[in-house]
């Protein structure tokens, strides 16, 4: 391909909405273009890179035994009704009405749709194990769409989903996958971690989520480095307190103390003279429409994924002020654990402190000198919080580390949550009618290019993993009005294409500093410039774009030697995911 002939409006400015590295450099080198808010153009190069990637995940979900579909976008509302997810979607279903009265959905995921498929088309245990997989486009009402690709309201998923007739099936289908993932997150040279997750809204009973450490992500990477242990942040565990303080239950009563006006954690901190750390707040949930409260430390945050299966709920929401008046009698910011009439649970770190600053149930008081499981009951201690920095491991000794993240893939043990729900079964070698054993698999396709852009860039532009770069080469002839220069960049970017690279010539007459500007900006991984000095000493100018400093080969067999250069890295990284596969599978490792 020739620049000159290419569609790469490459920028110098950063655009003004753009704050994460991804947004503005996929902008800068031309690969996205803003239509609306959430709704991104891939341009030429975008695309190119896209394909790449999407190429990869074919080629690892066919290896891993996976059938290639594709389901429509559209899907009728009853669907959505039938699984009972049309109600707690969140908000983020994209519906509209066509003609004749009907209501359809913009697919966000396709557990539904492949759900109906299943229970037309596989209804024998001779037809399964089965797993189908589809790169489609999703549709999510994405209410604070931002950081360019990271967060869209359309999407580009590869979405899998497997079906089985016992759990060993989809124990079998589950591993298969997760290691396809692994595969192919190494194969795009992604630093990503498999965390222990939450299977949130999809539902199900197990899942992961495979996230790239980076300081724009919006998901929370809890790791301890001693043992190995990661999770997100809905899922992380933390390891019990140590020596917890004594606690003298013979000490005097607590005291009522009139705090006019003290409703924050902050503000009774700032009124009583102690530290947030001493104080406790009392948090009211509706858990499946049933008031539950958790006792929390003042200065920590209620996980909200534990609150739910701490009380075996399927839903969790926060009690709004009527109906915490209704299940306490209590008002707002005055809330506490003594003679609470509605099930608590309290976290392990309350439960360790010798006194607490708690409510008292009515307005303009709190309690002083509360001792645990004196003046209220500790029957459910549990771990109720968001994990956090230096926190202890739940597995070993160590402590617990927190980092941003990304997440760009999410596997799930589904179960018979859908089959059961729309009469997706089998009938077994006896004649008996049993649900399908579901799992399903997701990667963000789209997250991909801008993990690949967080984690692979530098003050001049992309740098791009050799597996889903733009092109292969990028060849810069200098003097483009010099017959001879002109006539060995096309000879080198004829025996580069035929030898299997993808070459991009830039045969702009520009100067030459422009030139290699927007070759770092575009972050093409080997850079050949072509010279009228070059050809009089008999050398062309390589350039890894990773690498600070250029070196000469020889012209005559130049094509020879760059294509033996691609090839070596090629195998190099073919070797590290071997690598990375063999420490992966002898359990010494949970991350990359």
């Amino acid at each position: 391909m020739r620049w000159s002939q290419a569609l790469i409006p490459t920028l110098k400015e950063t655009p003004a909405d753009a704050v994460a590295a991804s947004h503005i450099l996929l902008t800068r080198a031309g690969l996205i273009r803003q239509l609306g808010a959430g709704a991104y153009t891939y341009l030429p190069l975008g695309l190119r890179v896209l394909r790449k990637a999407s190429q990869i995940i074919r080629e690892e979900m066919d290896r891993a035994g996976a059938q290639e579909l594709l389901m429509p976008a559209l899907s009728p509302v009853e669907l959505w009704k039938e699984s009972g997810r049309h109600a707690n979607m969140g908000g983020i279903l994209m519906e509209l009405k066509l003609s004749g009265d009907r209501h359809y959905v913009l697919g966000p995921t396709h557990e539904e749709v492949v759900t109906d498929i299943a229970r037309d088309l596989i209804n024998s245990y001779k037809q399964m194990p089965i797993t189908l997989y589809q790169i489609q486009t999703k549709f999510r009402d994405e209410p604070r769409p931002r950081f360019g690709i990271l967060r869209t309201r359309e999407f580009l998923m590869k979405d899998a989903y497997s079906f089985g007739s016992d759990l060993a099936q989809l124990n079998t289908a589950y591993d298969a996958m997760y290691e396809a993932y692994c595969r192919i997150f190494d194969r795009c040279g992604l630093p990503y971690a498999a965390v222990e997750a939450e299977s949130g809204p999809i539902g199900g009973d197990s899942s992961h989520e495979f996230m790239v450490p980076c300081s724009v992500g919006e998901d929370s990477l809890i790791q301890c480095g001693a043992c190995g242990y990661a999770a997100n942040r809905e899922r992380a565990e933390i390891g019990k307190p140590g020596q917890a303080v004594p606690q003298d239950h013979s000490a005097p009563a607590h005291q009522k103390v009139h705090t006019p006006g003290v409703r924050t954690i902050e503000e009774l901190s700032k009124f009583l003279k102690v530290k947030t750390s001493a104080t406790a707040k009392l948090l009211v949930f509706m858990a499946d429409d049933k008031a539950v409260a958790v006792l929390i430390r003042g200065d920590h945050e209620a996980n909200e994924a534990k609150v739910r299966r701490a009380f075996g709920a399927s839903t969790l929401e926060p009690a709004d002020a009527q109906q915490i008046i209704k299940a306490t009698g209590a008002p707002i910011g005055f809330l506490g654990p003594i003679a609470i009439k509605i099930p608590f649970a309290v976290d392990h770190s309350v439960a360790a402190m010798a006194t607490v600053v708690v409510g008292g149930n009515e307005e303009d008081v709190h309690f002083t000198g509360v001792i645990p499981g004196r003046d209220f009951a500790l029957d459910r201690v549990l771990d109720l919080r968001n994990a956090e920095q230096g926190d202890p491991c739940p597995r070993c000794a160590g402590t617990l580390s927190v980092a941003q993240g990304i997440e760009i893939g999410h596997v799930f043990k589904l179960g018979t949550k859908y089959s059961k729900a729309m009469g997706a079964n089998f009938l077994d070698d006896q004649g008996q009618s049993h649900n399908s054993i579901m799992g399903c698999y997701g990667i963000g396709v789209n997250r991909i290019l801008a993990a690949a852009v967080e984690t692979g860039h530098d003050d001049n532009g992309i740098i791009w993993p050799l597996a889903i770069a733009p092109y292969d080469v990028l060849v810069v002839p200098l003097q483009v009005t010099n017959a001879l220069v002109m006539a060995d960049a096309a000879l080198l970017e004829e025996r580069l294409t035929d030898a299997g690279f993808d070459v991009l010539l830039d045969d702009r007459d520009l100067r030459p500093g422009v030139k290699f500007k927007d070759a770092d900006l575009i972050g093409v991984p080997l850079r050949v410039v072509i010279s009228e000095r070059g050809l009089k000493e008999g050398t062309l100018e390589v350039k890894w774009r990773h690498e600070k400093e250029a070196k000469t080969v020889p012209l005559q067999g130049g094509a020879d030697a760059i294509a033996g250069m691609m090839r070596e890295a090629r195998a190099a990284h073919a070797a590290k995911c071997e690598t990375r596969q063999v420490i992966r599978k002898s359990g010494h490792s949970s991350t990359n």
